[in-house]
Order: C-alpha cells, then structure tokens, then sequence
C-alpha cells in the first residue's frame, strides 16, 4: 500500500514537471508565432488558458507536494513550488505582455524545482 502511495505522488510529481514544460512551450510558441508569424494571438494569448493552467498547477501541486512535504518533512519543495504558484498568480493581474510572460516563465520555473525537489526528498526518503 505505501509502494502504491509513492507511486501515486511520484506520478503527480512528473505530470507537474511535464506541465510546467508545457507551459514555458506554450509561453515561447506563443511569442515565436505572433512575432514571426503574427498569427493566433487571440488563441494563444487568450486568458483563460492561464486561469484554467494555474488552477490545474494549484492541484497538482498542492497534492503532490503538500503530501510529500507530510511525508518526508522538508519545506523546501513546498515553499518553492508555493512561490512559484505566486508568482504565476500575479502574472494574472497584469496585462498581456513582457510582465506577464516573465512572471509567469519565473513562476513556472518555480513549480518545477519545487516537483524535482519533492521527487528527490520523496527518494531520499525510501532508502532511508
């Protein structure tokens, strides 16, 4: 049942590092097509993309790293990843723009490291 567990949190972990990914992709695909391209600025610079992709990195982060920060006892993961959300969040009380991507590409980059340390002290955690 604990294997389980691990498996489960280790599973949450790497979908939140391939969503964060997807969201710096999304951030520089985005500048790269209306830039070069000048096209789908009303898809990809649309709001509710952030809105629906903070709230699903809330979820997944708060389960996956607020379980694994009860587990293994380091707030590091946490606090990183809880910045990051921060930081994402206020890249929506700014209008469309260099702010924005730079709030949200720190942000993002935050949540990441904070899954890669939860990964890491959820492994340290087994051997012991």
């Amino acid at each position: 049942m604990s294997e389980n567990r691990v498996s489960i949190r280790s599973r949450l972990d790497q979908a939140g590092l391939w969503l964060s990914g997807l969201c710096l992709l999304h951030c520089l695909a985005g500048i790269g097509l209306i830039w070069v391209l000048g096209l789908g600025s009303h898809v990809l610079l649309d709001p509710d993309w952030h809105r629906y992709g903070l709230a699903l990195a809330m979820i997944i982060a708060g389960i996956a790293i607020g379980w694994g920060a009860i587990k293994h006892r380091r707030a590091m993961p946490f606090v990183i990843a809880m910045t990051g959300l921060t930081f994402m969040g206020g890249a929506l009380a700014v209008p469309h723009g260099p702010k924005e991507i730079v709030l949200t590409v720190i942000g993002v980059s935050l949540v990441a490291i904070g899954h890669f340390l939860n990964m890491r002290a959820n492994h340290l955690n087994r051997l012991r």
